[in-house]
């Protein structure tokens, strides 16, 4: 039976790594460079979008403090973020779930990274602003409950 989108924003588990991110570009022929880093570091998240202009890579500051050495050629971004997952198998047919976070991210003036992996969706949020953020997801949860 499939959920409604109120039952699946009130039993998501919320979760975060409690980690910085940066978010990086590099050019657009880096995705060898960009695959390699994300390999040898072995982070447990991190993320890679190549388009026809750059590379953009999402990773730990850890990570980009580690392999600065190759990373050169990279724009880091000064702006730093934190991860929060959403803790469930997400249905590719449900609309709205996303929506409904960002909007309530807006309502709290707190921009927004959005990832989405196989089976659950991530956000990544301005470090000053991660706390928040959970107040205002868990206030979002509360409404659905």
């Amino acid at each position: 039976m499939t959920q409604s989108l109120a039952q699946v924003l009130a039993s998501t588990g919320i979760s975060s790594d409690g980690r910085d991110y940066r978010l990086l570009r590099l050019p657009a022929n880096a995705i060898i460079l960009a695959a390699g880093i994300m390999a040898e570091s072995g982070i447990p998240f991190c993320a890679a979008i190549a388009d026809k202009d750059e590379m953009s890579l999402l990773l730990r500051d850890d990570v980009v403090q580690e392999f600065a050495g190759r990373l050169r050629s990279a724009e880091i971004s000064e702006q730093v973020y934190r991860l929060i997952t959403f803790e469930a198998p997400l249905d590719p047919a449900l609309v709205g779930f996303m929506a409904a976070v960002s909007q309530a991210l807006a309502d709290a003036e707190i921009p927004i990274l959005a990832y989405a992996a196989y089976s659950r969706d991530h956000i990544l949020v301005p470090s000053e602003q991660f706390e928040a953020a959970m107040r205002a997801l868990t206030s979002l949860q509360a409404s659905h409950s």
